[in-house]
């Protein structure tokens, strides 16, 4: 579990900045599970910080509809909304798609080292069963395809809605004692990009963005109190 970051590390930018990254990283790692009712003060206590701004970032984390705030009573962290989900993997997808077939154009010296090191930190945290560093690591991975091709702001762009797909992947790798799939997909993406086979390298980051399809039915199945029942 990913313990609360206390005021002496805290992140660069404003108080309020501080607070909203720390919840969300709860809310995104489960630590503060969908459905659980949480407070201002408790909030603020816990943080070391005045309420003001934990409640400017509680409302920014309604808008991303990672909470939901109640007048009179109470705030509730949001469930996981599939089809929220859906419309996140359909966005990476697309968006993916085109950035790897980029990156097989352009990949360099520096890139090339990048995605080695990040995948022997993968395997890493496969012989050692740590899934919380391994979720890191595999949004890292991704990242480093947008910012190889000059597409940072893109890739924060999908990051502000893709909220509800991370929480959906983290219970992907609670569930599972075998993440050797993840793994073995990124490593395949990259030897494709190596190869500069862009259009393998197309076919395999579709079928990597779709794994989740195959699987949710199954992680709600086990997690029901943890999705909106539409």
């Amino acid at each position: 579990m990913i313990p609360i970051i206390h005021v002496k590390s805290r992140i660069k930018g404003s108080t309020r900045d501080y607070a909203y990254q720390v919840i969300k990283n709860q809310i995104i790692n489960l630590e503060l599970k969908p459905g659980v009712r949480i407070s201002e003060k408790e909030m603020a206590e816990k943080l070391a910080v005045s309420r003001t701004p934990v409640r400017e970032a509680f409302l920014k984390l309604a808008k991303e509809e990672l909470i939901e705030i109640y007048p009179q009573s109470g705030t509730v962290v949001s469930k996981i909304d599939l089809d929220l989900v859906e419309e996140a993997r359909f966005v990476r997808e697309n968006m993916e798609k085109v950035i790897v077939r980029l990156a097989c154009e352009q990949l360099n010296e520096s890139t090339l080292f990048l995605f080695e090191k990040n995948l022997a930190l993968q395997e890493l945290c496969l012989r050692k069963g740590t899934y919380q560093q391994l979720f890191l690591l595999d949004k890292e991975y991704h990242k480093i395809f947008f910012e190889s091709v000059g597409k940072s702001r893109i890739w924060k762009m999908i990051r502000q809605m893709n909220s509800h797909f991370d929480r959906l992947r983290v219970l992907r790798l609670l569930a599972k004692t075998d993440w050797n799939v993840l793994v073995s997909q990124h490593r395949e993406i990259f030897e494709a990009i190596v190869e500069k086979n862009d259009n393998l390298a197309v076919e395999l980051m579709e079928k990597h963005l779709k794994l989740v399809n195959f699987e949710k039915d199954e992680i709600k199945a086990r997690y029901p109190d943890y999705f909106t029942q539409n």
